[in-house]
């Protein structure tokens, strides 16, 4: 272990990860990025499918770059006897396990949570599914997309004229989260008690908390969100205003002092804040479209730039409308260092540093791994050779 990285706060945790697909790789790469060390195990010669999603960055998938630095793959057959020799010879050093198998494969496996925990009392071991155990759905395959259709999310994004999904793999990402999630807390529940912890984690379940704020709405309303494309569905003036050089900018209001002050600062006229139609936010979003008309008539003769000034001098939140090409050359991402390269099988290839910024600690930012690459090395390890 290189110096820095003993000093990393999940040095010393060895995560064994049965893993394919996004929820799982990057639920585990969180971990390596603090510290832990990740193995993954991946089917000889195919390994994770995630692998070919694409091949656009120097031959390797960007998802798969994205949830896989700083792992160490043992590229193992854990249906053959020689593979499952492997496995057994690994599992009494995990400290954490996580499994996306199919629905019932880890289970005729032996290798569910329930199962480990019998087996190893300190183990922390995750079983993660589509749409968890019992319920008539258990046993259905599930993906991102198809998982945001069954939990409404599609309903709830997108345009009044048509439903769109989330662009990003918002419900495998939200999985991630609470595997992270859930593994941070067995740890910290094994130092206290010497125990490990079976748990799941479900796509569905996800995502169900992720959806509360539009189903609770729906509820108490009796009727849907609805879908107002880049517009927030509740708040006035929030979302798209179009500037007089062509150019679109967003800001958002949240509260009456930020009303009021948008009149009276941005728009120039203070007493448009008591306008009979305007001044609360229930009878903003009654009468949007007069408001949003009057907002973009005073805009009409300035530039985008005379906007966002104004807006920043008025303390209301704004923000450009990026591309991801501007999103790359963003001056936030550069003058803080947060875009890096990190080595893989094609060579360096472009990672943002992890979220969460630690004074005094750099996370581990080691690379990609070829398909299979640590089976010797692993192998040795456990005193074995030629098993796959």
């Amino acid at each position: 272990m290189k110096g820095n990285e003993a000093e990393l706060p999940l040095a010393g945790v060895t995560v064994v990860s049965l893993e394919q697909a996004i929820a799982a790789p990057l639920a585990s790469r969180h971990l390596a990025d603090w510290g832990a060390r990740v193995i993954k195990i991946e089917r000889p010669g195919t390994g994770d499918f995630c692998r070919d999603y694409d091949h656009v960055m120097n031959g390797m998938s960007s998802q798969f770059v994205w949830t896989n630095r700083s792992k160490e793959s043992l590229a193992i057959d854990i249906k053959s006897p020689g593979g499952r020799k492997v496995l057994d010879a690994l599992l009494p050093q995990a400290d954490v396990f996580i499994q996306n198998l199919a629905p019932g494969a880890a289970e005729r496996l032996g290798l569910d949570a329930a199962s480990l925990l019998r087996k190893f009392p300190r183990v922390i071991a995750c079983d993660v599914s589509g749409y968890g155990t019992g319920g008539p759905y258990s046993d259905k395959k599930a993906y991102d997309l198809l998982v945001q259709c069954e939990a409404g999310v599609l309903a709830v994004n997108g345009t009044e004229a048509e439903p769109a999904k989330v662009g990003l793999s918002v419900v495998d990402i939200a999985t991630g989260m609470y595997i992270l999630n859930g593994v941070l807390m067995a740890l910290f529940r094994r130092e206290r008690t010497g125990k490990g912890t079976a748990f799941q984690a479900s796509l569905f379940d996800s995502i169900s908390d992720w959806m509360s704020y539009p189903a609770f709405y729906t509820q108490s309303t009796g009727r849907p969100l609805p879908r107002t494309g880049a517009r927030h569905a509740t708040i006035a003036p929030y979302g798209p205003f179009r500037v007089g050089d062509g150019s679109t900018i967003f800001f958002g209001i949240q509260n009456d002092r930020e009303w009021r002050s948008l009149c009276r600062i941005v728009l120039g006229d203070a007493g448009f804040a008591d306008h009979a139609s305007f001044r609360t936010n229930p009878l903003r979003m009654q009468n949007r479209g007069e408001l949003e008309a009057h907002i973009e008539q005073r805009f009409a003769a300035m530039t985008g730039d005379e906007v966002l000034r104004l807006l920043d001098e008025a303390a209301i939140a704004n923000a450009h409308l990026n591309s991801v090409e501007a999103f790359l050359k963003h001056e936030q991402l550069h003058a803080r260092g947060r875009v890096q390269s990190v080595g893989s099988p094609c060579g360096p290839v472009t990672s943002f540093l992890p979220a969460l910024t630690i004074p005094g600690v750099s996370p581990r930012m080691d690379p990609v791994p070829d398909l299979g690459e640590h089976n010797d090395a692993i192998l040795r390890e456990l005193g074995l050779s030629g098993e796959n």
